[in-house]
């Protein structure tokens, strides 16, 4: 019996003496892998994918041909550099080339350099093209594009903020991208077109709430230089554009020329009828003579072209589409008519170049193809492709009245 009491009390002292040495466990947060895993995923997915082909593009072959290699080849006028992160997956070219455009006219006017934010206008567009939607009961384009004088409606109503108040990007965001956001906005219109509801207050609450989830919430007040704006304050204290100092001109035989007129595409949504009708050389000239002049110029219109190239970076009309001798105004309307000319893209033309007899233009471009090339945020048009496939332009009045004299306000 003692040996057995002896042994249990060793066993006891054994068993405690073991409970008391042992190394109590701690946890941490670890990156869940599984590599092998990943392997078998990886190798599984590119057995079922097949390797699709690539798609070949018909384009001019520019290996031959003498084009300009430089901006600095160029006589420029004073414009903001092409900012790091250009329009990316949106449509709001209209926006980043107006907006550029009346920041050349800031420092042509008031010698101040001023980045103003393109976003904050694409913003109120959007809410404004949501109001016309509800009114047109659902019979109205809602769509990412816009037209240059949008800009005149919406600074007019809503002001306009410095870039740095308001970029539209999230934190951590590098590159706009508006794709989720319109499929979403879309699809709630869509749905207030299906259910009849047709309720103003409860669309646009909506709409702002799903453009504030994807672009942050636009600035009621922002500091600049020391002094408080509010949006509104901050456009006429400041910016100080005076727009009907500027005209919208175009050039078609629908419509009588020396008029105003409506330019019909789809991204005039609101059918504004402020476009001034001129034959081609008269655009042409205004063109040539205002950047000579040191006006700097808002243009839009086709890039869809073989001419065109972002390797390249220049845009020029091949002599296997039309030679130059035959681009005309009857040529020019052909292509609007067949819709092989529409209403692409808006850019801003900031320089000239005098070259073989033709003028070369410097075309500032926040499409993600103009950074392809050696001069980022540039393309090198030249005046044919301008005079057959760009449909409209916006240019200061002082310019337009010299050399349009049938011109009347």
């Amino acid at each position: 019996m003692r040996s057995m009491f002896y042994t249990s009390l060793l066993l006891v002292f054994l068993v405690n003496t073991l409970f008391c040495q042992q190394v109590r466990n701690t946890a941490k947060y670890v990156e869940n892998k599984n590599e092998y895993w990943e392997l078998i995923d990886k190798e599984t997915k590119a057995f079922k994918e097949k390797e699709k082909d690539k798609k070949l593009t018909y384009k001019v072959d520019f290996s031959n041909l003498d084009l300009p290699k430089s901006k600095n080849d160029f006589k420029f006028y004073w414009h903001f550099d092409p900012i790091n992160y250009p329009q990316a997956k949106t449509g709001t070219c209209w926006s980043f080339s107006a907006t550029s455009y009346y920041e050349s006219e800031i420092f042509r006017l008031q010698n101040k350099q001023i980045k103003l934010s393109e976003i904050y206008t694409a913003y109120w567009e959007y809410v404004e093209k949501a109001k016309r939607f509800v009114k047109e009961r659902g019979n109205s384009v809602f769509a990412e594009g816009s037209e240059a004088n949008a800009l005149v409606h919406i600074w007019s109503n809503y002001g306009i903020v410095p870039l740095e108040s308001y970029t539209g990007l999230l934190p951590g965001q590098k590159f706009h991208d508006h794709e989720q956001m319109f499929t979403e906005m879309n699809s709630f219109l869509k749905s207030v077109k299906e259910t009849n509801n047709w309720n103003e207050s409860f669309v646009i609450s909506t709409i702002k709430s799903i453009l504030n989830n994807y672009l942050g919430t636009p600035p009621e007040k922002f500091n600049y230089e020391g002094k408080n704006y509010t949006p509104k304050e901050f456009f006429e204290k400041v910016i100080k554009i005076n727009f009907n100092d500027y005209v919208e001109a175009v050039s078609t035989l629908e419509d009588p020329f020396y008029k105003k007129v409506q330019l019909r595409v789809p991204d005039n949504w609101w059918f504004s009828e402020e476009y001034y009708n001129i034959p081609i050389d008269v655009f042409m000239n205004v063109i040539k003579e205002s950047i000579r002049s040191g006006y700097t110029v808002a243009i839009g219109g086709d890039v869809s072209e073989a001419g065109l190239e972002s390797h390249a970076e220049v845009a020029l009309i091949p002599t296997f589409d039309i030679p130059s001798e035959y681009i005309d105004q009857y040529a020019r309307q052909f292509r609007i008519d067949n819709k092989t000319t529409e209403d692409d893209h808006g850019i801003h033309l900031v320089g000239y170049l005098e070259k073989d007899g033709k003028d070369w233009y410097l075309i500032k471009d926040s499409g993600a193809g103009s950074r392809n090339g050696a001069n980022k945020g540039y393309y090198f048009y030249t005046e044919d492709f301008v005079k057959l496939k760009m449909l409209s332009f916006t240019v200061h009045k002082d310019i337009f009245r010299k050399l349009v004299k049938e011109y009347k306000d």
